[in-house]
């Protein structure tokens, strides 16, 4: 059992470093599709592990319950989709933004693994300590990945990233910190979420409250929550295309998900309502800030970013809801973390084949690249929230969870903020799609783009998957469930 959760965490370390110093370009290339098929199997193989037993455990460092292997699985998922998706076409040497102001491409592939490594770390983390050390490593890696092209924008927001993503997780830190010392007066101080969620431990209620709000704030900055948001549209749209798809795909509902362990620790010990009272306030204020920037959004990939500002927003909804949304916030993290992977690899291939971010010079998209418009479109409409794609149902079952439980008027205006978000999407998306060519020779565009853009069976896999899983309701809903119920208690 031991090797299922060293693998995630090991392997694309000694992947990255091979492909580091190994000059064999094929070992580059695929290290990141590698590394992410390696979480995969293992995130899988722990779910299966998991059901119905005692949860993988090793030497009180490593702990996969289901939650747990559920996220590795995210992770995998995810991962595969924004490295697959983004080699380039076999025509090609190798992706452009490897190749980008001369950076070596040994490096970027090493800091994908490294990426990968840390957020699998992160997940099967028994230790809030050993967690928080996860969550900082992806953080420097992805600093220098944020700045991989070596333009003046992506190194502008690499070093914003640097200077506001460290901060918020230096708080969570600090609030680690005291919530140890919660501990110190019991028979064993500990940072382990297991034994933090006993009831019989006896926490300082003071600094468990203090504790917990700076964990939450902290890592809700690594999340992307307003109002510690401003470091992801840049970061997002600067990145190569596969790290913007690793980062708003996933690394986003690695935050979230040490949120929802702190929160687990914070509600055994203070109640719901504290906490419950922060990720309102911060779920609210995240819908309102991308209601309101989306609707003058100019370039696409900040309109990405802006959109999973959004998407985290209604998840943290559904945290501060409680137990009986968890399993549509879990879903919605896998359902978000394949569309928007799918979506940011494809907003690469058109940034490479437009030439331009600006979507007002964009037109026409339908009629002269449907290789890229199809899979665009489709992964538009999973995004605004389309049946019959997860995210329909993730939103349903947070929205009903949230009135069941009292909440009716803050879904009411959560609703309502989404509603403007989907007319904002969808008014920018049309203009892509159908709007006129402004091209000084209009017959310059004329002939049906069918040039090579790089792999569509991955995206096809993720929006597909996204499609069937709702409905697959025996084997994803015991998993979700037992998901939701390992933040509360031990089996």
């Amino acid at each position: 059992m031991f090797i299922i959760l060293l693998v995630p965490v090991a392997f694309p370390l000694l992947l990255g470093a091979w492909a580091l110093f190994r000059v064999a370009s094929w070992v580059r290339r695929f290290s990141g599709v590698v590394s992410s098929a390696a979480i995969l199997g293992s995130g899988i193989v722990a779910v299966l592990l998991g059901q119905g037993s005692a949860p993988l455990s090793s030497a009180g460092i490593l702990r996969a319950d289901t939650l747990s292997a559920y996220m590795l699985a995210v992770v995998g998922a995810v991962g595969l989709v924004a490295t697959w998706g983004g080699l380039a076409p076999r025509e090609a040497d190798a992706p452009v933004h490897t190749e980008v102001g001369g950076a070596p491409r040994g490096m970027y592939a090493a800091l994908v693994c490294v990426f990968l490594s840390a957020m699998s770390l992160a997940v099967l983390a028994d230790n809030l300590g050993v967690m928080w050390v996860a969550i900082e490593a992806t953080t420097i890696a992805t600093a220098f990945l944020v700045g991989h092209n070596r333009t003046r924008r992506s190194l502008e927001a690499a070093w914003k990233y640097v200077i506001l993503a460290p901060a918020g997780v230096a708080i969570a830190f600090l609030g680690i910190v005291l919530i140890y010392a919660s501990s110190t007066g019991t028979s064993t101080p500990t940072l382990s979420w297991v034994a933090l969620t006993q009831m019989h431990l006896h926490l300082d209620p003071a600094l468990v409250r203090v504790g917990a709000a700076l964990a939450v704030l902290g890592f809700a900055t690594k999340a992307g929550l307003a109002p510690m948001h401003s470091w992801l549209p840049d970061a997002h749209s600067q990145a190569p295309a596969p790290v913007s798809a690793l980062m708003s795909g996933v690394l986003l509902s690695v935050a979230l998900y040490s949120i929802l362990r702190i929160q687990a620790v914070a509600n055994a010990v203070i109640g719901a309502e504290f906490l419950r009272a922060l990720l309102v306030a911060g779920s609210l204020l995240s819908l309102a800030i991308a209601a309101a920037l989306l609707l003058r959004q100019r370039d696409y990939k900040r309109m990405l970013a802006y959109s999973s500002i959004e998407h985290m927003g209604v998840m943290a909804l559904g945290a501060a809801v409680g137990p009986t949304a968890l399993p549509a916030v879990l879903l919605y993290i896998l359902s978000h973390g394949l569309i928007k992977a799918s979506l940011f690899i494809l907003a690469g291939r058109l940034l490479t084949a437009e030439g331009t971010p600006i979507i007002s010079d964009v037109r026409s998209l339908l009629a002269r690249r449907p290789g890229l418009a199809v899979p665009w479109l489709i992964g538009i409409v999973a995004l605004v929230g389309f049946p019959p794609f997860g995210i329909f149902f993730s939103e349903v079952g947070i929205i009903l969870a949230g009135w069941g439980t009292g909440m009716g008027v803050i879904m009411a205006v959560a609703l309502a903020l989404m509603l403007v978000i989907f007319a904002g999407i969808t008014r920018l998306t049309v203009g892509m799609m159908f709007g006129s060519a402004d091209q000084p020779d209009p017959h310059a565009e004329s002939a049906l783009d069918r040039s090579p853009h790089g792999p569509i069976v991955p995206l096809v896999l993720a929006l597909g998957g996204c499609a069937i899983i709702p409905f697959v309701s025996g084997p994803i809903g015991s998993v979700l469930s037992d998901a939701a119920v390992a933040l509360s208690r031990t089996r």
